[in-house]
This record gives structure tokens, sequence and C-alpha cells, in this order.
């Protein structure tokens, strides 16, 4: 007996209804029948498909507003795994993800991704071939976060500032020939955005801002839900928004006066360097190990070594100052300070949020929300999940494997339609 797809009209209808269920919007046969505007027997038919299925599953008896109480229904996150993954200069980070995002394992390696695209993914394949046997779970999409520049709509970096010899690397294409499973890529600082919007705390649905501060500074921003990307994945990338006309503040994108030249990691490493005789503590790690690295300082700065703290902390002010300006611009309801500043201690985090309070407009600032990120640094692997799914979960996409129940075997085929 052959297996046929289902119609465009049917596969959206269905989609519709899963996901209504999947984000929480209904949870019930009558709250889709509101909220579809579908008829009775039509939502019963769709959601008892999406039951044999396995994608949904019949809960327990909704709370009864008067009438005879619904069965609630729930979206069974636990059918399928992502595989998530975040590159970064100097570190990367794998996970595998049930349906709603929740990680349920991941695994970190110190990694210079200077030694290059093809050593970097072989060394990032390797930590999702651990985590499958360690899970034994198969991917049903991969979500790739990427510290640089990404065309969306291919996968391909372009011209990252801090991943040398990274520029036109297909991320896609790379895992594509090696599984049978749909490609998602993006830039990582959006995907840190996109967590905190769908799971970090205090979840309120407010248009977010995210603030990275590491080794470099980036931005992402998320409003209703969607991440915002610009016209070419450009968007965010305010570590080289110029800040200064200082000709000697040159920065490693090859322009002056960037925003990162000034407070991005490596940079106030530099100039922790040229004042070093300031600090007898930051000397002798200097000594110790013949180099310094942003952590050597943010720690020197957390145990109240002055110099460092004079760097650290002006580089939150300055920071700040730049995000007050976006905020007058955007006017997101939550900005979100995420990144290695945060490890510094409390004191980076307080300089950073009156800065952008004393700064921003009164309109602006007068219901906004600054806080710490909250997922306890998983943030990029989460996002890069979150990405995945809601990929796969697109009506597009979902209709061409929702017939069989899990888009396994059907990579090649989910990866044309979402391109084109």
């Amino acid at each position: 007996m052959t297996s046929t797809s289902p119609s465009p009209q049917d596969a959206f209808v269905h989609a519709r209804l899963i996901n209504l269920v999947r984000t929480g919007q209904a949870v019930t046969r009558p709250a889709l029948e509101a909220e579809s505007g579908l008829s009775r027997k039509v939502v019963a038919q769709r959601v008892q498909q999406a039951i044999d299925l396995g994608l949904l599953a019949d809960g327990d008896l909704a709370p009864s507003g008067g009438g005879r109480p619904s069965r609630s229904l729930r979206f069974r996150a636990e059918a399928g795994h992502v595989f998530a993954g975040v590159i970064a200069p100097t570190e990367s980070r794998v996970a595998v993800a049930t349906l709603d995002g929740t990680l349920l394992a991941t695994l970190h390696q110190d990694w210079d991704a200077a030694a290059g695209p093809d050593a970097t993914m072989e060394m990032l394949d390797g930590l999702f071939t651990r985590l499958a046997r360690k899970t034994r779970s198969e991917p049903w999409a991969f979500g790739i976060g990427v510290a640089g520049p990404v065309k969306f709509g291919t996968g391909r970096i372009v011209a990252p500032p801090i991943l040398p010899g990274w520029d036109g690397h297909s991320v896609r294409s790379w895992l594509r020939e090696r599984h049978d499973a749909p490609v998602w890529v993006d830039n990582d600082v959006n995907l840190m955005a996109l967590a905190e919007w769908h799971r970090g705390e205090p979840r309120d649905g407010r248009d977010l801002l995210y603030i990275l501060i590491d080794e470099g500074v980036g931005a992402g921003l998320v409003s209703r839900g969607a991440v915002y990307r610009g016209d070419s994945g450009a968007a965010g990338d305010i570590g080289h928004l110029q800040v200064t006309d200082d000709p000697t503040v040159v920065c490693r994108c090859g322009q002056t006066g960037c925003l990162e030249a000034l407070s991005g990691g490596w940079s106030l490493v530099q100039r922790v360097v040229d004042r070093v005789a300031e600090s007898p503590a930051l000397q002798r790690t200097l000594a110790r190990h013949g180099h310094l690295t942003a952590e050597d300082v943010g720690m020197a700065a957390r145990a109240g070594d002055p110099l460092a703290r004079e760097v650290v902390l002006g580089s939150a002010r300055l920071v700040g100052t730049t995000v007050a300006n976006l905020v007058n611009f955007v006017n997101p309801g939550t900005v979100v300070l995420g990144g290695g500043a945060l490890r510094v201690g409390d004191d980076v985090f307080d300089t950073f949020a009156e800065t952008v309070g004393r700064r921003v407009s009164r309109l602006a600032g007068q219901d906004l929300t600054v806080r710490r990120a909250s997922l306890g640094f998983q943030e990029g692997v989460t996002g890069a999940a979150m990405l995945a799914i809601e990929q796969l979960f697109a009506p597009k996409s979902l209709g061409q494997w929702l017939d069989n129940g899990s888009p396994l075997g059907r990579g090649a085929h989910l990866q044309q339609v979402a391109e084109g």
C-alpha cells in the first residue's frame, strides 16, 4: 500500500493545529476550534491523526468552565531530538534537545576555530557522535550558531572578523554531506537572544535585545518571537560600530574606532598588557604563562585588582552607552546581558544596567527591564535547538514529513523545500 502526501491545504491545517498545541496557545479540542475557526469534526480528525503519528497525546481533564470538561492535549516533545551546536573563536559546545528545546545532554570543547573550517567541523561532528551514542538519538534537524555574520538563506558565513579562514564556508553543506537531516545556521548571538525569549526568566513575551560581552561584543534582537536578521544577515553586529575617532584604536576587523576594539575581551587584554606594570598580580600571571587572557583580566577584576577593574568597568560603561542608543531606536521591552563578562561579578552588570538606565530616553526606558542572561551560559545551544525546532515545525516543512510521523530519511528534500 503506497503512502500519499497530504494536500498543501490539509498539511497547513494539520500543522497549524499541532503548532497551537506545541506553543501552548490552545491545549484542548474546544480551544483549537475557537483558535482555528475549524469545525469540531475537522479538529477531532486532525488531532486523532496527530496522536496516531505520535506528535500529540491526550492529557488530564482540563478545568471546566461550566460545561462538560475537555481532556487537555500535550505536544510530545520526547518524540524526537534536534542536535544543536555553537562555534565560537576559542570553544565549541554541542547539545541534544527534545522538541521543546529542553537540553538532554551537552558537551564542551576548548578549541581554536582559527584551525580552520574542516578541522573545526570534524571536531564538532565528533562531539555530535558522542552525544548521539550517549542519548541513543538520531537528529531530526541541526541548529548551528557561529560567531560571525551568516547569510541565513544559505547557511554560509560571510566575512567573519573573528573567524579567520571561514569566509564563504557553508556549515550547512558540510553537515548535509554527512547527515540526512536539515541544517539551519545563524549568528550565535541571534540564537542567544532567541533562547532567552523562549526559555529565559522571566518569560514575558516582550521584544528582547540580547547583548553579548565576551571576547567580542554583539547583539541580537527578537521581536514578537522572530529574530531580526536584516537584509543580508548583518543585523546586530554592534561590535563594529564606530565609537571613537582615535586612529590608534585598531580593531580585528581592520577598521579603527570600533566598540569591540575598546570593550571586547581581546582588546582589554591588550590594554592591560600595555599597563601591566601597574598590577603586580597580573605581572605575575604574565610572567608565569607568557601571556594574558580575557579570563585572567576578568578574574583579576573580580579579585579587586585596580587596573583590571578600571578596564573591565570602563568596558561595561561604554557598551551600556551604546546599548542605550539602540534601546532608543528599537524600543525593546527587555535588555539581557550575557557572555563571559557576567563571570566577573555583580559590578559589571550593575555598571552596565545603570548606564543604560541613565542614558535611555524617558519613553523608551519607562517600562524597560534590564536583566542578566538566565540560562547558565547554555543560551547558545538552547537557541540553536529552538531554531531547528521552529524551522522543522514551520508549516512548509512540517507538511513534508507529517504523514511519516518524523522527518528521518527526508533531510535532503526538507532542505530543498526550506531553501526554496
